[in-house]
């Protein structure tokens, strides 16, 4: 009771502050995206993403060498795949000698200690940007199912850690677990992206994976058949409690900000840790308003990450790791 109780006493100053802080930020808490392209001596930053870039193999050791000495210790790869060899089948998806294949072999070589955990979903590889193989206007449930598994299948050849299914197919955990089971990569872990919503958040991601839906008769136009609906919170509740229980090790919520309240539900109910996708439009957004002039954009940033790991993230994967990681 006030007088007794004064609690500006223990706001005074920044040593009192850091001494009772309840949510610490460290690089150990981040995961990094990696934009990887074939091509030599490609560092190509991405028009929407100011400041981010996609990466030949020949230039990703050094990235993951800088990564590595900031204390960064996990990234999570995704490709952009040539025009040239996007089917409706996502076939490329499980080629041995693949970009990402390669990408994760590449990584593990620089740094056979990082942790690589690898995007499982057809869009990057498909004509028509979708995350499933399409039939009749519809997106194939099952089908792509199959053809997930024999996408982590490779990048477990490979060397991949961590598998990520990104794509919301149902019954895809169990299936890719056992698969995983079945072919001797019971060490190889499972991140679900369990409550992804059907987010406007998401535009200069494809951009930089050129793997928006395309635009064309027949063809679903969004995502809403397959990703989550952002009015719906129980939802979110179900999808991960069934991931779960399906063999998921780590599980996702995405996008970060919009989705706190979520995050926090998630973690509240989880039984596994809780990653958060802090998405591109997320750091678009930052980067347009602090080129502006309009916000601090340090100060911002890492009230962002900090508000993120306060609701229940046990990791981010953010476009900011790097830049945070300096900063701390």
């Amino acid at each position: 009771m006030y007088p007794l109780r004064r609690n500006r006493r223990l706001r005074l100053n920044e040593s009192v502050r850091s001494l009772v802080r309840e949510t610490i930020v460290t690089p150990n808490d981040f995961l990094v995206p990696l934009f990887v392209v074939e091509g030599k001596g490609i560092k190509d930053e991405i028009p929407s993403m100011p400041g981010y870039y996609r990466y030949s193999l020949d230039l990703l050791p050094a990235e993951i060498k800088e990564l590595w000495s900031l204390g960064l210790k996990s990234v999570l790869l995704f490709v952009k795949v040539p025009e040239h060899l996007k089917d409706n089948k996502g076939t490329e998806a499980s080629n041995p000698s693949g970009l990402m294949q390669r990408a994760i072999q590449t990584i593990k070589q620089t740094v056979p200690e990082m942790l690589v955990m690898t995007d499982v979903a057809l869009d990057p590889y498909s004509i028509y940007g979708h995350d499933g193989i399409v039939e009749n206007g519809q997106i194939l449930n099952d089908p792509t199912v199959e053809a997930l598994c024999a996408m982590a299948l490779s990048h477990a050849h490979a060397g991949a850690d961590f598998i990520a299914p990104s794509d919301m197919m149902d019954g895809r955990i169990i299936s890719l677990r056992e698969a995983l089971e079945d072919n001797s990569f019971e060490n190889v872990g499972i991140m679900a992206y369990s409550a992804k919503y059907a987010s406007a958040f998401y535009g200069p991601f494809r951009d930089a994976l050129d793997s928006a839906p395309v635009d064309a008769q027949n063809i679903p136009k969004d995502k809403k058949t397959y990703q989550m609906d952002c009015h719906n919170r129980l939802e979110a509740l179900r999808e991960t409690r069934m991931d779960i229980e399906e063999g998921a090790d780590i599980v996702m919520v995405k996008p970060g900000l919009p989705y706190l309240d979520i995050v926090r539900e998630v973690k509240n109910m989880s039984e596994v840790p809780v990653a958060v996708y802090q998405v591109s439009g997320e750091y678009a957004m930052l980067k347009a308003a602090a080129a502006n002039g309009w916000l601090d954009h340090d100060a911002v940033m890492l009230e962002q990450v900090v508000s993120i790991k306060r609701a229940g993230a046990d990791l981010i994967a953010s476009y900011f790791a790097k830049e945070v990681a300096k900063l701390i």
